[in-house]
């Protein structure tokens, strides 16, 4: 049984630097084994699985839990890992490393009984060299990795346990660029050419010496486009490697160059080979976006000289049912979801994002705001990283910085999100020496912090002088006064909203903006029994305010760059304003599940192009309770309402309006609505009265898979009547069975005080929906999921692996 779980690594023979999926094979403890470490220790009774993994969305949800609902209510703890490996003779004279995306957290790591060393910080990409501890031919090696999340709460938001980045084993030459050894940037760029520069550091591990001279390599970089086609090249001869590490730079200049957009995000990318006496020792790859942007105090943004509103959500990192494990068509679908929505722009709340994020938003057009902290020294918790700061916060940025300064998606450098030390002198010298640790890296980006306190003389990270761009958390009555109150400063909401809906579920009046929570330690005692909130845009945490309230006051104000809405989709954890049983979040523009929220039809109003005409809530009420009909439209000059075919008359936005409104006495029918331009029908929309739940429909967002091991298929359930309208209250519990070559990797319905476990094979709907996530094995064929739940038609739906 042991042998089966034995990995053996090979080498391609034509090519100098190898990377390899180094997932695959491992075994898992949870809880602490002191000699584990060792390779002689006996795992075979450990569970075997395959990477991104995070333990603590296994777990079931409790209130005893030591990192609270704040973190999800979910367990955490301490966890082993261990893989065993060999590698051949022929990797004799190669450099191998192991690199880590990403460990939540406090991990250390041992080859073969050797600590490689810790690492604290959850969020940092880190790389240990195995060259001198490994073994060769038939002798195993044993990787061993310790993550302890015991220390508890050490977050304000839900973290995940485990290896739940990827893990690559990349093999070297002796003479190799170093890791994240290149610097792209595009000092000159225009329609007509870009000027490119290139840094490169060369890692020279062998002999630097060559009978008694400097070692001498040729270094040759070429600029692809994106079918592949060579445009730039350049050669530098005669590279004298005179240390360990040698800095080289390159020059060049595309004509004619495609630009980066956020509508064509348009990728080169930049092979660069060194030779060693014409044998070619290193092959590696940068990615290239050409564009230039520029933040001005009184316009705003603007990229490739064009302006542009960012319209940004903050994310957290968690993938609901997924927990914190990466996987890249979860996060892919996030950002189609948001892109339809109309956003352009992601901030990394409030920590360094999985690389496969900032790839994302490279090919699909996102700006980013890249966040290293979410604390400095001063904690937020009681066992968070502000215990770890003096000795890691130089390394985790500098880490940050290095790893991601090529991704053209990212435009500002945040070092910090409300930050405690902004109250106190040490926010001087700190901010100044975060900021000068990212300048030393990069130059072509600002740096910005995430700030609460707007006025100037309360502010120590503003007074620093540091920043060269202010991010303002909330508090938007403020916004127009910030060219008086910043003179010269560019600025933009870096978080706006907190606002509270629960997917379905409306409280009336609508017209009644209500403030829920009060901070400090008093109980809340506002609220719904079944701890929901408003979906109608009504309802807000105590310091943030509605999405109308702020998104009215940026868009008329050129010189605010943008905003960041918190958030893009709930989150596991901080279920403000509610205790237990609630344990995720109801700030999202879409649920937990991905399931829009109402007001994402708001955005998407105002945000893209296309027509929209979009009215809630659903139409089965109490007869003769007074209901509030809203409408979202854009393209159109107004909306009339009609109940069962007569009209309830027309309305129009006027002023700063972002939608109509009826108030409607309830009668059970049909109610449909039309907007309309010039006189002309531009869109129509009905809701009917629902029956009785009959059946059950599975819809996929894709039907066909890569059998990779990785590729998801998010099916939607839709509790319906006979005549296939959606039962808006329907809670039934739903059974899946799945057969062919997939399986379920999580469930949801997007409730945040619902308790039933993610990893299942049942999940009961709510408010008429449910969602199961299907991932694929390594074999082509069928997929084939089946729905069922007592007195209702099933449903089966039939996915392709290829």
């Amino acid at each position: 049984m042991l042998i089966a779980f034995i990995t053996t690594v090979s080498f391609a023979q034509t090519e100098p630097r190898t990377v390899l999926d180094f997932n695959k094979g491992w075994r898992f403890h949870q809880g602490d084994e002191a000699s584990a470490k060792e390779p002689a220790f006996a795992d075979v009774n450990w569970r075997a699985l395959t990477l991104p993994h995070d333990w603590s969305i296994e777990g079931q949800f409790s209130d005893h839990h030591m990192a609270t609902t704040q973190e999800g209510a979910l367990p955490t703890g301490i966890g082993w890992y261990r893989k065993t490996f060999s590698v051949p003779t022929t990797a004799k004279g190669k450099n191998v490393f192991i690199e880590f995306d990403g460990v939540y957290r406090n991990s250390e790591v041992w080859i073969n009984g050797h600590s490689l060393g810790v690492r604290p910080y959850g969020y940092s990409s880190f790389r240990y060299e195995l060259t001198k501890y490994l073994k060769y031919g038939n002798e195993k090696n044993v990787l061993a990795v310790r993550v302890d999340n015991s220390a508890q709460p050490n977050s304000r938001w839900y973290t995940g346990s485990g290896i739940y980045r990827n893990v690559r084993l990349v093999t070297t030459s002796s003479i190799a660029v170093s890791h994240w050894g290149t610097y792209v940037t595009t000092p000159g760029v225009s329609k007509e050419k870009a000027s490119v520069s290139l840094q490169t550091r060369i890692r020279n591990s062998g002999s630097w010496q060559l009978n008694g001279k400097p070692e001498t390599v040729k270094i040759t970089s070429t600029i692809l486009d994106a079918t592949g086609k060579e445009v730039a090249s350049q050669t530098l001869d005669d590279v004298r490697l005179t240390d360990t590490l040698t800095a080289v730079a390159q020059q060049f200049t595309l004509q004619n160059p495609t630009l980066w957009t956020i509508e064509k995000p348009y990728l080169y990318k930049i092979v660069t080979r060194i030779y060693n006496q014409n044998q070619l020792e290193d092959s590696y790859v940068t990615p290239l976006g050409i564009r230039y942007f520029k933040f001005d105090p009184a316009t705003g943004f603007s990229l490739n000289g064009q302006p542009l509103k960012i319209l940004g959500v903050c994310l957290h990192h968690d993938l609901g049912a997924l927990g914190a494990a990466v996987n890249r068509r979860a996060m892919q679908r996030q950002l189609e979801l948001l892109k339809a929505m109309g956003g352009n722009a992601i901030r990394t709340a409030h920590n360094p994002p999985a690389p496969e994020l900032l790839d994302l938003c490279d090919e699909m057009g996102f700006i980013v705001m890249d966040e290293a902290f979410d604390m400095w020294k001063k904690k937020k918790s009681k066992q968070d990283y502000g215990l770890n700061w003096d000795a890691w916060h130089k390394t985790d940025l500098e880490d940050m910085v290095r790893r991601d300064r090529n991704h053209p998606s990212i435009i500002l450098w945040s070092i910090g999100n409300e930050i405690r030390e902004q109250f106190d002198s040490t926010g001087l010298t700190i901010t100044k020496e975060l900021a000068s640790i990212v300048r030393k890296l990069d130059t072509t980006r600002p740096v910005t912090s995430a700030l609460t306190e707007n006025i100037p003389e309360k502010n120590f990270i503003y007074r620093s002088g540091a920043l060269d761009l202010l991010g303002f958390n909330y508090k938007h009555e403020a916004y127009a006064d910030f060219p008086k109150t910043f003179p010269r400063q560019s600025v933009l909401a870096s978080e706006t909203g907190s606002s509270l809906q629960t997917r379905g579920h409306y409280d009336m009046p609508s017209d009644s903006v209500r403030m829920w929570g009060k901070g400090g330690p008093a109980k809340f005692t506002d609220g719904n029994p079944d701890w929901t909130a408003s979906a109608y845009d009504n309802e807000a945490a105590y310091w943030g305010s509605t999405h109308e309230q702020t998104w009215k006051v940026i868009k008329k104000l050129p010189h605010m760059a943008g905003l960041f809405i918190w958030t893009g989709f709930d989150y596991l954890g901080e279920p403000h304003p509610y205790p237990w049983p609630a344990r995720s979040s109801y700030f999202g523009i879409l649920d937990l599940a991905g399931f829009p929220k109402d007001v994402y039809y708001l955005y998407q109003s105002e945000w893209t192009n296309k027509p929209v005409l979009h009215i809630f809530p659903h139409w089965n009420w109490q007869k003769g309770k007074t209901v509030d009909v809203w409408a979202y439209y854009n393209q159109a000059d107004e909306v009339e309402l009609f109940l069962n075919d007569k009209s309830l008359g027309s309305r129009k936005k006027s002023g700063d309006d972002l939608h109509v409104m009826w108030r409607v006495p309830y009668e059970p029918g049909t109610l449909k609505a039309v907007s309309r331009k010039d006189g002309k029908s531009v869109l129509t929309q009905t809701i009917a009265t629902a029956g009785k739940a009959a059946k059950l429909q599975l819809v996929a967002d894709r039907n066909a898979l890569k059998s990779d091991g990785k590729d998801l298929s998010f099916i939607t359930v839709n509790v319906l009547d006979e005549q296939g309208n959606t039962v808006p209250d329907a809670n039934h519990l739903i059974t899946f069975t799945i057969e062919g070559e997939g399986f379920i990797a999580g469930v949801d319905n997007g409730y945040q005080a619902s308790l039933e476990p993610f990893k299942a094979n049942y999940r009961k709907a709510y408010n008429g929906k449910a969602l199961a996530i299907i991932q694929t094995t390594e074999k082509t064929g069928k997929i084939v999921l089946k729905a069922t739940s007592e007195g209702l038609k099933e449903a089966i739906i039939e996915l392709i692996t290829k």
